[in-house]
């Protein structure tokens, strides 16, 4: 029986080099395009993303390369792993941004990317090899063999190969079909246990799966099985790399690290940075815009008229509260301003008469800035 590692999770051998990032919290999180060929009825990728082409760095919206560029810089990313939707649907983008993250980080920041092997052929993956893709995982079909075959192709290549998969459930014919396949085709075999996403793709719920407790998103079964094919792998195919990758190791070890390197570059010089990496930090707000309900919704719209509101109270703050330049920030993307906990339990009267709403915030580091806790001191 393989013992449970220090991520959580289980592995026969060696982690996937991208994996060994990833668990430090070293990896941008490229999501190059919603549009995929395939409809999995476990597809976990969200309404906001799914079938639309746009494209995130992390939690950031990207509308050109520099987006992705300052995403990496802020959370000091050694790497990055690309995803859709399927990256190969929109190939000359993908391998433009593979291409810029090479250029400005050098040949040893780490890439990685997941496709399936419908829009496999040869001209794309030497596009992406040329680019200087390092890792390439597939997710093949358990329900039909049908592109198995063109695992031959992505071989020609000197990078490492590896094939993905979810744990479902009722389906562990199939996937030791898919492991036995695989032999001397790859470097190395990734089990995901599986889990329900809060959108209108996943069908898990409705197929009769359940979780396993309130607290968890986790498809009750699906470790279950993960652990018995991780006895058959060791038994049969020993010297394999195969990687079981568990719900609590991408929460509690790979976003976790992640959010607290992009603590790091992201606090202003008066935030406080707690033990998760969470952010705490003083706020001021107009009150027609401040958390409450329907607050993220408001944050979409256009608020330019708040803002330059917000620029001309400006001056007027940082004179009132008597702040240097390092100790207050003109947020356009909420919009709002920041300063210190202590200045706003300080100065909350006179904030008050300034005509701003002041608020303790807690909040991710992330582009999105969400919030998970404010406590409105007026």
């Amino acid at each position: 029986m393989i013992k449970e590692n220090k991520y959580y999770s289980y592995n026969l051998n060696s982690l996937p080099r991208g994996c060994r990032y990833c668990v430090k919290g070293e990896k941008l999180v490229l999501f190059v395009t919603g549009i995929c060929p395939r409809k999995c009825y476990f597809c976990p990728v969200s309404d906001e993303k799914w079938g639309k082409d746009i494209t995130f760095a992390n939690e950031r919206r990207v509308f050109c390369s520099d987006d992705v560029v300052k995403e990496a810089k802020l959370m000091n990313a050694k790497g990055a792993g690309i995803t859709g939707g399927d990256p190969l649907s929109k190939l000359d983008r993908t391998v433009r941004s593979i291409m810029k993250l090479k250029k400005e980080f050098g040949k040893e920041f780490h890439i990685h990317l997941y496709t399936s092997l419908r829009l496999v052929n040869d001209d794309a993956l030497q596009k992406l090899f040329m680019a200087g893709l390092d890792e390439i995982r597939f997710h093949l079909d358990l329900e039909s063999n049908q592109f198995w075959n063109r695992l031959e192709i992505a071989r020609k290549f000197p990078w490492d190969m590896g094939v993905e998969i979810p744990l479902i459930p009722g389906k562990e014919k199939e996937t030791k079909a898919i492991v036995d396949y695989i032999q001397g085709k790859v470097d190395f075999l990734n089990f995901n246990e599986l889990e329900v996403a809060d959108n209108s793709c996943s069908k898990l719920l409705d197929m009769g799966f359940k979780v396993k407790d309130q607290m968890s998103y986790a498809i009750l079964g699906s470790m279950d099985i993960g652990l018995d094919l991780l006895d058959y792998v060791s038994n049969k195919y020993p010297d394999f790399n195969l990687h079981l990758c568990t719900a609590k190791l991408k929460d509690a070890v790979q976003l976790a690290n992640r959010i607290k390197n992009e603590a790091k570059g992201a606090k202003k010089d008066f935030d406080i940075v707690d033990e998760e990496g969470l952010l705490v930090r003083g706020a001021l707000y107009f009150s027609e815009l401040k958390p409450g309900f329907n607050y993220r919704e408001m944050l979409k719209e256009d608020n330019s008229v708040v803002v330059s509101k917000l620029k001309e109270l400006f001056a007027s703050v940082q004179k009132k509260l008597k702040l240097e330049d390092n100790e207050i920030f003109l947020d356009k993307s909420k919009p709002r301003i920041l300063v210190s906990k202590k200045v706003v339990k300080k100065n909350k009267t006179k904030i008050i008469n300034l005509g701003l709403v002041p608020a303790i915030v807690t909040e991710y580091p992330t582009a999105d800035q969400l919030e998970i806790e404010v406590d409105f001191l007026n």
